[in-house]
């Protein structure tokens, strides 16, 4: 693998790692949301040019500010390279008291929420709250675990 490919982000399976089918690939992405996860993952609407969308929408209160932060990551399966491209957006509205503001992202990025708190020896210590590389994580686990190569796009897929 080159050096802009790691910086890009592209994942390649181990060697050894027999390639499943665009349908078993399809299958293992969708199973990535379940009962317990924020996030859920579901196929494409035609509009949306891709096969796959993983939709996670985070509200919360920080700063006495409401914001708003939704993360999509539009999937394309290619069977005949045995990649998932993928083009990760990020949209996030943040509302004060006498101010709005808006905000669009595209392309690898994470967003970290994080809170402190007192544990139980008194001591202070950090409590993420949310963490949207969760999900990208997730996905392309999912994917180079099928022995499929995981490449994220900048523009368009």
């Amino acid at each position: 693998m080159g050096f802009f490919e790691r910086l890009n982000g592209t994942r390649r399976p181990p060697s050894g790692v027999t390639p499943r089918t665009a349908a078993e690939v399809r299958d293992a992405v969708l199973a990535v949301s379940g009962p317990g996860t924020p996030y859920r993952v579901r196929r494409a609407a035609p509009s949306e040019k891709a096969d796959l969308v993983a939709d996670w929408r985070i509200r919360h209160r920080s700063s006495g500010e409401d914001v708003d932060l939704r993360v999509s990551i539009r999937m394309r399966l290619d069977p005949h390279r045995r990649e998932v491209r993928d083009l990760q957006e990020r949209r996030s509205t943040t509302k004060g008291r006498l101010s709005a503001t808006r905000e669009y992202g595209r392309g690898p990025g994470f967003s970290v929420e994080w809170t402190y708190e007192r544990g139980p020896d008194g001591r202070r210590r950090r409590v993420t709250s949310f963490d949207t590389r969760d999900l990208r994580n997730a996905l392309r686990e999912a994917v180079v675990g099928a022995g499929w190569t995981w490449r994220p796009r900048l523009l368009k897929l």
